[in-house]
């Protein structure tokens, strides 16, 4: 039938302004988050080296005869294994070491005391944590930093936690 006209179909006025809206909240909540530079906690580093700080306590304490050290450096972390101690801090040849933990792009973990990236602290039998010359660390030792900044407290007896 030529004299019949077909309804234009497309999208009302409505229905643009609702989706141009979706997008921009969007695009202001969800794109910064998957731009961001380090998409890591700096809670979930903080659990993550309690739990290897923990590790090498326990290990320490549970033999004697044996050192075990937390070596961190500006690219990761890790837990070295050696055969003897001189006092409270490692000596002797290393038997093993555990696989290094990378930190995240962005991130860093920093002994406070000396505003150092690069440290270690050996455990000694009775799970307190020392580092550099025997110095005890006690209090907020280390300071997590990524999208936010955390530390992890080792009190002098040797608890280790989340700082304050």
């Amino acid at each position: 039938m030529p004299g019949i006209i077909k309804p234009q179909s497309g999208f009302t006025l409505v229905e643009l302004v609702v989706t141009i809206l979706l997008i921009a909240i969007l695009s202001v909540t969800v794109l910064p988050r998957l731009l961001s530079s380090t998409s890591v906690s700096s809670f979930t580093l903080r659990d993550e080296v309690i739990g290897e700080l923990r590790k090498a306590q326990l290990m320490a304490l549970n033999n004697a005869d044996r050192c075990y050290r937390f070596n961190a450096t500006t690219s990761g972390y890790q837990i070295v294994h050696y055969n003897g101690r001189s006092g409270d801090l490692c000596s002797g040849t290393v038997e093993r070491t555990d696989a290094l933990q990378d930190l995240p792009r962005g991130t860093s973990l920093t002994l406070t005391p000396n505003a150092s990236q690069t440290f270690f602290l050996d455990f000694n039998r009775l799970g307190q944590a020392f580092w550099g010359a025997g110095s005890v660390c006690a209090g907020n030792c280390l300071q997590i930093t990524a999208d936010d900044t955390t530390s992890i407290a080792i009190e002098a007896q040797g608890y280790i936690h989340e700082g304050s």
